[in-house]
């Protein structure tokens, strides 16, 4: 019999964008006996979970030795602080640190994240994680696919995922961004992911945001507002001011 996977809940509170639940989570596992490795993938997350925060500066408080993931998400953090002439510098440096094939996963996904964020290093992005390492590595590549306009590869990227865990967080949420964006004739196949992890880990900015998502592209949008008013309550937040607007104006609803 497989082991329990001690990080389980961890993982899919951080995938789902729940920070501060899985920072607690990440608190109550340090008090359980662990292996290194695992110790090490906590860390990471917990410190991935202030990223998602933007408290960079408990970020930077981390010992950048304990493993090249958390150089890695110190570089992101620095990255994130810094002034945009200034942020090449950090991509040079995760360029560097990815380049030394001991470069662990993590270091390579906080890696193709920033550089996706770049907007024109798409090919670098996908360079660190087209191997699909890890079942983040896979859902990473389904991003980039989509980005890309290659949902062929997209969807065949979700079916190695489907074969390793249908069920998974990630793999749920991959069907759920080619379904959105295949557009209104599978959208609400994503709403119905969304309604189950939604029961399953309850409501948060993230999953609102793509539910509203999903509505849009299905061309209901009293449902998508819907959806966004409730994630203003959770918080400021660009994407769903955006989405808010994009909203208002297929509504035909000015907007100041």
């Amino acid at each position: 019999m497989d082991s329990p996977d001690e990080l389980y809940t961890l993982r899919a509170q951080f995938y789902l964008g729940h920070y501060a639940m899985s920072l607690d989570e990440a608190r109550a596992i340090s008090r359980r006996p662990l292996s290194n490795d695992l110790k090490i993938e906590r860390e990471e997350f917990q410190l991935r979970a202030l990223l998602g925060l933007k408290q960079y500066d408990k970020v930077l408080e981390a010992d950048t030795d304990i493993s090249p993931g958390v150089k890695a998400i110190a570089i992101r953090a620095n990255y994130e602080m810094a002034a945009e002439v200034s942020k090449a510098g950090f991509i040079s440096e995760l360029q560097a640190l990815v380049s030394d094939p001991s470069a662990s996963p993590t270091a390579q996904l906080i890696a193709a994240q920033t550089f996706l964020g770049q907007g024109e290093m798409t090919k670098e992005a996908l360079h660190c994680v087209y191997q699909g390492a890890t079942m983040e590595h896979l859902a990473m590549c389904c991003q980039i696919y989509l980005k890309m306009d290659r949902l062929d590869l997209a969807q065949q990227t979700l079916r190695k995922m489907k074969q390793k865990d249908e069920e998974a967080v990630l793999s749920q949420l991959c069907a759920c961004y080619i379904a959105i964006y295949t557009g209104s004739s599978e959208a609400l196949d994503a709403v119905h992911i969304i309604a189950s992890l939604t029961e399953q880990y309850g409501a948060c900015t993230m999953l609102l945001n793509l539910a509203a998502a999903a509505y849009m592209a299905a061309g209901q949008y009293a449902e998508a507002e819907t959806n966004l008013i409730e994630a203003t309550a959770e918080g400021e937040d660009v994407d769903t001011m955006i989405n808010l607007i994009v909203c208002y104006q297929h509504q035909g609803i000015a907007t100041s």
